[in-house]
């Protein structure tokens, strides 16, 4: 099992930014994902194992940006004018055997290891 630990999560006001980080102990294919209150946990962002493609959501495109940081094995998802729908406990996942590859992930099953989740409540 590979650890990942999340943080950075919290209370914002609608309009506002949160910034989550991921950190694991390679590097990996990684996405984020979503659960909110009484519903299936979902895609939000993912990015390749090189850094060359990343993919989201319709719901948060143009809001929220995945990416890799100089910080060792660390992607973060800034959350950019958040609104109250934002509001889930969001988790982060990694994809192990893929190697210099450009491609993205979007489904929960193909993803192998994941964190133990950070919640964001966003009021309005």
């Amino acid at each position: 099992q590979v650890p990942l630990e999340e943080s950075g999560g919290g209370l914002a006001q609608a309009g506002g930014s949160l910034r989550l980080s991921c950190t694991d102990s390679a590097r990996y294919a990684m996405g984020w994902f979503r659960r909110a209150p009484g519903k299936a946990r979902d895609f939000v962002a993912g990015i390749s194992w090189d850094d060359s493609n990343t993919r989201y959501a319709d719901s948060v495109k143009g809001r929220f940006t995945i990416s890799r940081g100089n910080a060792k094995n660390t992607v973060y998802l800034q959350m950019n004018n958040v609104t109250p729908e934002d509001t889930a406990v969001y988790y982060c996942a990694a994809k192990d055997g893929i190697y210099n590859n450009q491609a993205v992930w979007t489904g929960e099953d193909e993803y192998h290891y994941w964190g133990q989740g950070t919640q964001v409540i966003v009021s309005s």
